[in-house]
């Protein structure tokens, strides 16, 4: 498969000089991954139109010439990166204003920018990697459908052995066995189980509650497979579930098949969100549902595109976005179902292939 990096290099390029900059100062580190291919946590990355230095240290000498090879200027520096990043800053003497990425830098670091780099203006840059990590490539998709794929595989594993009487924590426990034993790297988050009333806290953190029989059991996980994520939420009964539970479930569910279904590049992140939403306001739950429709995802598990009632910017083709409406009713339960989706020329293609239909458990 052809590298796809040098292509990403010249559009942040043409994206530095249309932004009147002499160089752009990368330091969020899924920013470095995707540029550069560098998986390490520690890397300063300073690109210009005609150059890119790569400045690490040595715990990564060996990784990063695997991992990034001859595409940029490696410097192993031996005491602070930042001092390495004055330096090679000073043999550039074509460089005065310097763009930094604001989302991606802490104060004390930005006080580094002001104090010690003061012979270069500094400007804050908001979204400009960003923008480019919106559409994925052929190889990105391949990689998020085979974390779903990783996924799925494992909450079939997980789901026969769950019975009442397992606390949320033994459930996740079970759960993230079986992603790593699917070949999950690790997780994009931490794993979110919860059951009965718990279950309409829309991002509860796995607990001690033990399940009960006629419980909603709500499971929202994800793989990681070559730094990129999976996240997909369904949801099950505990035993037997009444007419209330299919009732709602089933709101929930004719809505995430609707958007999944509808949802389409060109079109806007509200009117997106607007498909699901509609329906379950329709169906009287709309105060129940306050979170957005869905985001991207790819290197980070919430990154941009954003499907939600206030966001007006279009969906990018090829663009990864998760499908995740749910209603929550407080001292009772809730229901969300989640799938990626990718945004095709074709239309949308659901990756994550686990069945909507309401699963009873036991």
């Amino acid at each position: 498969m052809s590298d796809s990096r040098p292509g990403r290099i010249a559009a942040l390029t043409d994206a530095i000089s249309a932004a009147h900059l002499d160089g752009l100062l990368i330091t969020g580190l899924s920013n470095i991954r995707y540029l550069t291919g560098f998986s390490g946590t520690s890397a300063l990355v300073v690109v210009t139109p005609r150059d890119m230095v790569f400045i690490t240290d040595f715990r990564y000498q060996t990784q990063v010439v695997d991992e990034v090879g001859d595409l940029a200027r490696v410097v192993i520096e031996s005491a602070s990166l930042w001092a390495g990043l004055w330096q090679q800053l000073g043999a550039l003497p074509s460089l005065k204003v310097m763009g930094f990425e604001s989302a991606h830098i802490q104060h004390r670091e930005f006080q580094r920018l002001v104090e010690a780099g003061g012979r270069w203006q500094w400007r804050p840059t908001s979204d400009v990697v960003e923008r480019l990590r919106e559409r994925k490539d052929a190889a990105e998709i391949a990689r998020i459908e085979e974390a779903a794929g990783v996924a799925t595989r494992a909450l079939e594993k997980t789901l026969p052995q769950v019975r009442t009487g397992m606390t949320e924590l033994q459930v996740a426990g079970v759960l993230e066995k079986s992603l790593r034993d699917e070949g999950s790297e690790g997780f994009p988050f931490p794993s979110i189980i919860a059951s009965g009333a718990r279950s309409a806290l829309p991002h509860a953190r796995s607990s001690s509650k033990r399940l009960e029989a006629g419980d909603f059991l709500l499971m929202d996980f994800g793989a990681e497979v070559g730094g990129y994520c999976s996240d997909i939420t369904r949801t099950v009964v505990v035993g037997r579930a009444s007419d209330e539970h299919r009732m709602v479930y089933d709101v929930v569910r004719v809505a995430q098949e609707r958007a999944s279904k509808g949802v389409r590049a060109g079109m806007t992140g509200r009117d997106a969100d607007a498909i699901a939403r509609q329906y379950i306001e329709r169906a009287g739950y709309g105060e129940l549902f306050g979170h957005s429709l869905g985001h991207g995802i790819g290197l980070e598990v919430h990154e941009a595109p954003r499907l939600a009632r206030t966001a007006d910017a279009a969906l990018p083709e090829g663009a990864v976005v998760t499908i995740e409406p749910g209603v929550y009713r407080p001292g009772w339960g809730g229901v969300r179902i989640e799938d990626d989706v990718v945004l095709g020329a074709d239309g949308p293609q659901v990756l994550t292939q686990f069945p909507r239909e309401l699963i009873e458990l036991g």
